[in-house]
């Protein structure tokens, strides 16, 4: 009889399968009411006494053998079930990635900065809290010059020599201490002033400034620098310049667009006049290009400035620059076709 059960604990133990029918048919024969182990403990009654110690001890080997079989069994099964929920069918396409959309700042500035590079303008960057001298004082802007009136400065309050940028003009500065001419570069930038907040103006904003240095640099390069670039950011080629004054340019202009007169909101974004005004401009000033180390007798170049805010509201016919600010992404979805 024990040598009996002996061999039914080997072929539980080589028993195995995958599906799930014959494992619990497998249960069924050995551990159910009617099944193996059910007829052993009911012959345990006329086993000898001298042998009923061993046959009690054989017959939970077997009992723990089928239990322990179809559990492992079934485990294994559920594993494989697992598995297949976890990572799906692997033919299927994948869930569509929602896509992000890039910022009307940075589709303006991005556009701004292609156009400049077809005519070798590259790219400055330089930190957005400054100091005196890079913001004010080698822009031609001495202390208690009244021309540093018409930007409300940040400055921070542990030492009035350092503030936030009012201009990107002091990359510029930068970028003529380390570098020899001839320079053309680019300078876009958030940058600070302490202006109330309204629909048309911020305490930041950003700017993209140029600057090119040269022999023989003329104002005739100028005008037909933002000639080029006003018919390929806008689609307008007619300009004007208007006498204008900037400390660090002589002589100086603002520049207007002609963006004409054929809808409703042309009326109300020109005032009627059809020109907009979009930057300004100038000659840089000698007294600039000798704080900078560079000879004003050998070298002249032109400088310009243009609010990218402005741009965008624009282009994109945003009524309120809180609006770029804001990160409503409502607002922002709306730009996913700009990308």
């Amino acid at each position: 009889m024990i040598d009996h059960i002996k061999e039914h604990i080997a072929r539980v133990e080589q028993f195995s399968s995958s599906d799930i029918n014959e494992i619990e048919a497998f249960r069924i024969a050995y551990l159910g009411k009617k099944g193996v182990l059910n007829d052993f403990f009911a012959a345990f009654k006329s086993v000898p006494n001298e042998d009923k110690k061993e046959f009690g001890q054989v017959v939970n080997q077997l009992k723990n053998a089928a239990q322990d079989k179809v559990n492992a069994l079934k485990e294994a099964i559920e594993s494989k079930a697992g598995t297949k929920n976890a990572y799906g069918d692997l033919t299927r396409p994948a869930e569509p990635l929602a896509l992000g959309a890039r910022h009307p700042i940075s589709i303006v500035k991005n556009q701004i900065i292609d156009i400049f590079s077809r005519i070798g303008f590259n790219v400055s960057e330089g930190p957005e809290i400054e100091d005196d001298w890079h913001n004010f004082t080698a822009l031609n802007l001495p202390e208690y010059h009244p021309a540093r009136d018409m930007q409300d400065t940040f400055f921070i309050q542990t030492d009035p020599d350092i503030l936030l940028r009012t201009h990107t003009s002091s990359v510029q500065v930068r970028y003529m201490e380390s570098h020899k001419p001839p320079i053309r570069t680019i300078s876009p930038g958030r940058v600070y002033r302490n202006e109330a907040i309204s629909a048309r103006s911020h305490c930041f904003f950003h700017q993209v400034e140029g600057l090119y240095i040269d022999k023989g640099v003329s104002f005739a390069d100028l005008k037909q620098t933002l000639q080029y670039f006003t018919t390929e950011m806008f689609g307008k080629s007619r300009i004007r310049l208007r006498p204008s004054y900037f400390p660090f340019t002589e002589p100086s202009a603002e520049v207007d667009v002609y963006w004409g007169l054929e809808t409703e909101t042309d009326y109300k974004m020109t005032k009627g006049t059809g020109w907009l005004e979009i930057m300004g401009c100038g000659m840089v000033d000698p007294n600039v290009l000798q704080n900078c180390g560079i000879d004003p007798k050998e070298y002249s170049g032109f400088a310009f400035g243009m609010g990218i805010d402005r741009i965008a509201l624009l282009l994109h016919q945003i009524p309120d620059i809180r609006m770029l600010s804001e990160n409503d992404v409502r607002f922002l979805s709306q730009f996913k076709s700009a990308l």
